[in-house]
């Protein structure tokens, strides 16, 4: 067996994850993305693009779309950044909120119980391996 043996698995695993994951979020009618960006921002202080960015999975080509469709939807607020002013922070509005405390949780539910097919032991060892095979590219 070779490294493209595990580059394959790896792959193929990302994207089996992303397909479970994702049918999920589209039913709670958000896209992966906007997820990404309610989840990140849940239960935090208002922070800038440059943060949320760092946070999260988005590019920052990407983040300006999701966030102009975030804040459509009334689901984020912006705030003028009080450490500087040439830029914003921003956070949940109340309907972001409530979202966040409906529909992050039943996320984790819904991928726990696939989780949940493995045993403490296999988790702990897959999280050990993945953190292996990271940082041989950082």
């Amino acid at each position: 067996m070779n490294h493209l043996s595990l580059v394959k698995e790896l792959v193929q695993a990302y994207q089996a994850f992303e397909a479970y994951s994702g049918a999920h979020i589209k039913e709670m009618g958000l896209t992966t993305t906007q997820f990404d960006i309610v989840a990140t921002l849940g239960n935090q202080p208002p922070m800038t693009c440059k943060e949320l960015g760092d946070k999260t999975l988005v590019s920052k080509g990407t983040m300006t779309g999701v966030l102009e469709r975030l804040e459509a939807k009334g689901l984020i607020e912006k705030f003028m950044n009080a450490d500087d002013g040439r830029s914003y922070k921003i956070g949940l509005s109340k309907s972001g909120d409530k979202l966040f405390k409906k529909v992050f949780p039943e996320h984790v539910e819904y991928l726990g119980k696939a989780f949940s097919r493995l045993t403490k032991k296999e988790l702990e060892q897959a999280v050990t391996v993945l953190k292996e095979v990271k940082a041989i590219f950082n």
